[in-house]
């Protein structure tokens, strides 16, 4: 497919894997570009000094040019071709500059940039021989009997040696990239498994979680069908015969509690959907929706808590992620004061607007966070918890609101407690 967006790519647009090619395909645009260039300021040096042997030669080489950045637009699969005629054009021009003018005249100095003709047209093999070949012409220039040269023996064979020191440092300087391009992809496809495993197991910490705030929200109401059945069972048996009332009355509260816990599900099935679309939704009902997942383990952990819903707007966002971020922090804040069983254990959270964004505050009145635990706690694998903690909630909450919603979570910890302010732009853009 072609890109008119994309001139010195010749227009092709290119994956991923293609950088490699998309690089080639750079660098030789440029370089017909520049030898363009050059042939110009070659003619109009030869006309002005009157030179004009050269003049038909360097205009052939102006209509090579054209016709091979043409080619390059026409057939992607171009590119080898090209790069093997535009080396022979180079090294063909270097030779004649040898052959056929005046030391004087310096334009021997050209030849000097064949090393990097090579370095981008050409791989190591062949690079090596394009080389041997231009030393070979070279050296043999003064020995042919066909065009006379004004070059002596020694100065071709002084202008070889500095050829091939400056084609060995471009080979070096070659190696060297090679490596820091391979270094770089090594240290990316690291990062990116990295990413990956962290992923992975913070979704199957997400899971466990998420396993174990299901069985706080089924436990009471599953003892209730319990105790329902049992009480029919138990009158059943004593041969009482239970009137038509209090068998609708625990048949109705048996379907109300299945009901609800069908209801249950559902939320979780809608936290847990893949659901990457943006959606408008009322800033209080996002915080409600991840409170009322945790509200069990609250109540049976005899944790007060109280949300402060000083506002109430719209925001533009993708609410399961942001419910992710508020539940992991609420999960933190509960697992602390469970563990360490502070006095009035309280959680409040608080909604603040700030113009451009809402600010949700989660304080607790934990133990807090050491300061030199502060600045790590957003790191992978880094837990205050022990052997209990994973490491993951706290990063993966952090990376999705630097990813997502281009914002961070701040924290501030005392002896009195912890608060954690997410900050939540109203407009994604």
């Amino acid at each position: 497919m072609i890109s008119k967006t994309n001139f010195f790519t010749s227009g092709w647009t290119y994956s991923e894997d293609e950088s490699d090619l998309k690089n080639k395909f750079l660098m030789i645009n440029i370089a017909i570009l520049l030898s363009t260039v050059g042939l110009s300021i070659g003619i109009g040096i030869n006309l002005l000094y009157d030179i004009s042997g050269l003049i038909p030669f360097e205009l052939t080489l102006m209509m090579v040019n054209f016709l091979l950045f043409i080619l390059l637009r026409c057939k992607k699969g171009s590119l080898k071709l090209v790069s093997f005629i535009e080396t022979a054009q180079f090294t063909l021009l270097f030779l004649v500059l040898i052959y056929v003018s005046e030391p004087n005249q310096l334009k021997h100095i050209w030849i000097f940039t064949y090393p990097i003709v090579l370095l981008y047209f050409q791989n190591m093999k062949n690079s090596i021989k394009w080389l041997f070949f231009m030393v070979g012409m070279l050296i043999l220039a003064p020995m042919q009997p066909f065009i006379d040269i004004a070059y002596t023996q020694f100065q071709v064979i002084y202008i070889s040696i500095v050829l091939i020191i400056i084609s060995i440092i471009a080979y070096c300087y070659q190696i060297k990239i090679h490596e820091a391009k391979n270094t770089i992809r090594r240290q990316v496809s690291e990062i990116t498994n990295k990413d990956k495993l962290i992923t992975l197991q913070s979704k199957q910490a997400v899971m466990g979680e998420m396993i174990s705030m299901i069985a706080h929200q089924w436990r009471q109401p599953l003892s209730t069908v319990t105790l329902s059945i049992s009480d029919l069972q138990l009158k059943k048996m004593l041969g009482k015969e239970s009137d038509d009332t209090y068998m609708d009355k625990a048949l109705q509260d048996i379907s109300d509690t299945v009901v609800y816990l069908s209801d249950t599900i559902d939320d979780f099935q809608t936290y847990f959907a893949p659901n990457k679309d943006m959606n408008e939704e009322n800033i209080c009902e996002i915080v409600n929706r991840a409170v009322n997942f945790t509200k069990a383990r609250m109540n049976s952990a005899g944790i007060s808590f109280d949300f402060e819903e000083s506002t109430d707007g719209l925001i533009q966002t993708y609410s399961n992620e942001l419910v992710q971020v508020i539940l992991n922090i609420l999960n933190n804040a509960i697992d602390e004061l469970v563990e360490h069983k502070r006095a009035n254990p309280t959680i409040i959270i608080t909604i603040l607007d700030k113009k451009s964004r809402f600010e949700i505050i989660i304080d607790d009145n934990g133990r807090g966070v050491p300061l030199e635990d502060l600045e790590s706690i957003f790191e992978p694998y880094y837990s205050t918890k022990g052997m209990n903690g994973t490491g993951l909630g706290l990063y993966m909450s952090q990376m999705i609101m630097q990813k997502q919603f281009n914002s961070k979570i701040e924290v501030k910890s005392s002896k009195d407690g912890t608060q954690f302010c997410i900050q939540v732009p109203k407009k994604l853009l």
